[in-house]
């Protein structure tokens, strides 16, 4: 069961991505479209040159005023949402755990696609796949994609599963679903590699990664000795932030970055970095706009 709490959560979140979607991204493709195979979506004042075929004459009767129906093209796209939940992404340097905002994410992206009236799937996983949710579209599907993501975030804090990004990208290219369009959520910190597969996932459908950092997984402050744990083996380790052995670490951080960027270039991946401090609706909304055009 989901505490009161969440479902708070959930129902402001909804509240919040529809405002935003209605006052920013309402006409970018969602214009009339006329005709048969198109799905009904509502009746409008006639405006000079449309189709006097779709005049609702018993509704224009009763109104006083010409109205006509309106139409939007039915979509068959699928989005398919890959969600890492391994143990790294229930850490935090800040009061939200990294999994928090990748469920508010992942959210925020199922809530765009029903608008989009796409079908939306979820596929969550650590060093297995956790769960699949085949695409559907509606709003209790979209509903129950929210409800799972947080209910793993409510019951799972604790976990030190390790992250295998090659077992979902193989699942993601075994798997039958047709061509989709695929968002994985994750902070892609994983000692394997995972070029394999992701060159595969890549050709097959339209992959886009987020990738999720806290701000002292790509720089480090200076603060002496430090004692940190693994959140996925749970291992203790003294780590030495001072002078060159600081500086050090922070190349190595850039580094693995600067490594991840060229492997997403090679293969024609594009990249929507994502803090765990910082909002992140604006940045997912505008990159909505470009990408998938609603």
């Amino acid at each position: 069961m989901l505490s009161q709490e969440v479902l708070t959560k959930i129902k402001h979140i909804e509240i919040y991505t529809r405002r935003i979607l209605n006052n920013t991204l309402s006409g970018d493709s969602r214009s009339a479209m006329k005709g048969t195979g198109f799905e009904f979506d509502q009746i409008r004042e006639y405006q000079v040159g449309d189709d006097v075929r779709y005049i609702d004459w018993n509704a224009s009767v009763r109104m006083n005023m010409l109205l006509t129906k309106q139409y939007i093209e039915e979509r068959s796209r699928s989005v398919i949402l890959a969600v890492d939940c391994s143990g790294s992404t229930f850490f935090s340097s800040n009061e939200d755990l990294r999994f928090d905002t990748i469920a508010r994410m992942a959210s925020v992206l199922a809530l765009v696609a029903e608008y989009g009236k796409d079908h939306v799937g979820l596929l969550m996983f650590s060093d297995k796949v956790e769960l699949f949710i085949p695409p559907k579209r509606g709003r209790m599907h979209t509903r129950l994609i929210m409800e799972r993501l947080f209910y793993f975030a409510q019951h799972h804090k604790k976990t030190t599963t390790s992250t295998d990004l090659n077992g979902a990208f193989e699942y993601l290219a075994r798997r039958s679903v047709g061509k989709s369009l695929v968002f994985m959520i994750s902070d892609f910190i994983s000692e394997k590699s995972f070029s394999k597969y992701m060159n595969v996932v890549a050709k097959k459908h339209d992959f886009i990664a987020i990738r999720c950092l806290d701000t002292h997984e790509t720089k480090f402050p200076s603060v002496g000795f430090l004692p940190i744990q693994d959140s996925e083996t749970g291992e203790i380790s003294l780590l030495d932030t001072r002078g060159k052995n600081g500086v050090r670490l922070n190349a190595l951080l850039r580094e693995r970055v600067i490594e991840q960027d060229h492997l997403f270039k090679q293969y024609g991946i594009d990249v929507l970095d994502v803090r765990i401090d910082k909002s992140f609706m604006s940045d997912l909304v505008c990159f909505f706009r470009r990408r998938m055009m609603y």
